[in-house]
């Protein structure tokens, strides 16, 4: 196909973005950008999504800002960071953490410091020095049960594992059962999800990205400041930047498609 022109000219188009979350806003960023009249709805009154942060008060009245849950900025997130460079260009927001620990209910514990960043070494590496895969553990595996591990693409590993649970993937290639509680079922929790419904070709595709499919390793930074401060707040005077009109607390109420092709939003009991 050829390539589309950098920007709009002329009358350029209008825009609704419906989410202030992370993709909403990468959405609306690069829509702006590139010279779109964009309106970015939240139905909360801060933006973030599920990296949301909002001030409350403590019993001694002290107030301080209340961070929604964890999240690690890997280093294979290549759009997420180049969507920050927007607002720090050097990344100094994010500080590195010297290891990423696993600990399990019962004792069992795993560390990704050491392991090797290079694929396949870094896959080689976890086995060669973890306490819950040793070598014997990876001769009891079915390597023709395993092959989807290193041979992924998409749409085809979804055509070929959606239908089975990340657990019975792992029961079938006989992948050991400590760090199968330990390293996958962290991930699987991660997303929300009980490795019994978790779709083994979403397992497949995190053992790529964070194992064989980048060379970024399993280490990853986190904000040195509330998400407020090191995110969303410079993201949104970002966006007003390029005009972008930020509603939050305006919760999207209806789309309907139009004859002539366009949508209409009814946002916040008023369109």
């Amino acid at each position: 196909a050829p390539a589309g022109r950098p920007r709009f000219t002329g009358d350029a188009p209008s825009a609704a973005v419906v989410g202030g979350g992370l993709a909403g806003i990468a959405a609306a960023t690069g829509l702006a950008e590139r010279g779109v009249r964009v309106t970015l709805y939240e139905g909360e009154r801060n933006l973030g999504g599920r990296l949301a942060g909002w001030p409350t008060r403590l019993a001694d009245g002290t107030t301080v800002t209340m961070s929604r849950g964890f999240h690690a900025f890997f280093r294979q997130y290549y759009n997420l960071r180049g969507l920050l460079r927007r607002i720090d260009p050097g990344l100094e927001t994010l500080t590195a953490l010297p290891d990423y620990p696993l600990r399990h209910g019962s004792g069992l514990h795993d560390s990704f410091a050491r392991v090797p960043r290079t694929p396949p070494l870094s896959a080689l590496g976890f086995v060669a020095l973890s306490p819950t895969f040793g070598v014997r553990d990876l001769a009891r595996m079915d390597p023709r049960a395993a092959l989807p591990l290193l041979d992924v693409r998409v749409p085809e590993v979804h055509e070929r594992l959606d239908g089975v649970s990340a657990h019975d993937f792992l029961a079938r290639i006989r992948f050991p059962e400590a760090a199968h509680h330990l390293a996958f079922e962290v991930f699987s929790r991660s997303f929300f999800a009980d490795p019994r419904e978790l779709s083994a070709a979403e397992l497949v595709l995190m053992f790529h990205i964070y194992f064989l499919g980048s060379s970024e390793g399993l280490l990853f930074d986190v904000p040195s400041e509330p998400f407020p401060t090191a995110l969303w707040d410079p993201l949104a005077g970002y966006l007003a930047g390029l005009g972008v009109d930020v509603r939050t607390g305006t919760p999207v109420r209806h789309v309907r498609p139009l004859p002539d092709g366009r949508i209409d939003v009814e946002a916040g009991g008023a369109e």
